[in-house]
C-alpha cells in the first residue's frame, strides 16, 4: 500500500514537471517569435531596414589639400578613405564610414561603431560645421 502511494506521487510529480516544461517551451517560442517580428533584437534597439539606410546621407570623399594630419580611416573595415570613395555620414553623431561597410554593420546592429549612439535615419539633412546640408552626390572633406 505504501509503495503504491509512492509510485502514484512520483508519477504525479513527473507529469506536472513534464507539463511545466512543455508550457515553458511553447510560451518561450511564442515570446521569441513576437520579439523578433517586432524588430527589437539587439539591446532593445529597433532594427534598421534597407529603406531606412537609403535615407542616411552619402557623400563622395575628398582628401584634404595638406596631408599633414593622419589619414582618415573607416573603423569598420580599417581602410583609409580614398578620393572618390562613397561614404555615409551618420545623422546623430556625424561619424563617417564607407557606405558599404556601415550599411552591413547597421543591418546587424543599429548603433554607431565608434560612439554607440543609436542611429536614427529619420534625421535626414544633417547640418555640417559650415552650415551646408549633406545629401547624396555631395563631396565633403573630412579632417
Amino acid at each position: 500500500m505504501v509503495m503504491e502511494i509512492l509510485i502514484s506521487l512520483t508519477l504525479l510529480f513527473v507529469g506536472i514537471a513534464a507539463l511545466v516544461v512543455i508550457h515553458v517551451c511553447v510560451v518561450g517560442r511564442a515570446f521569441r517569435r513576437g520579439y523578433e517580428q517586432s524588430g527589437f533584437a539587439q539591446g532593445g534597439f529597433k532594427m534598421i531596414s534597407s529603406d531606412d539606410l537609403k535615407q542616411i546621407p552619402c557623400f563622395e570623399y575628398k582628401a584634404a589639400a595638406d596631408r599633414g594630419s593622419s589619414p582618415v580611416d573607416c573603423v569598420v573595415c580599417l581602410e583609409n578613405f580614398r578620393m572618390g570613395d562613397k561614404c555615409r555620414l551618420l545623422p546623430n553623431c556625424r561619424h563617417s564610414f564607407h557606405a558599404q561597410c556601415i550599411d552591413s554593420w547597421l543591418l546587424k546592429t543599429p548603433i554607431c561603431p565608434i560612439c554607440r549612439t543609436r542611429v536614427s535615419p529619420s534625421k535626414v539633412g544633417v547640418i555640417l560645421k559650415d552650415g551646408s546640408s549633406v545629401s547624396s552626390d555631395v563631396a565633403i572633406e573630412l579632417t
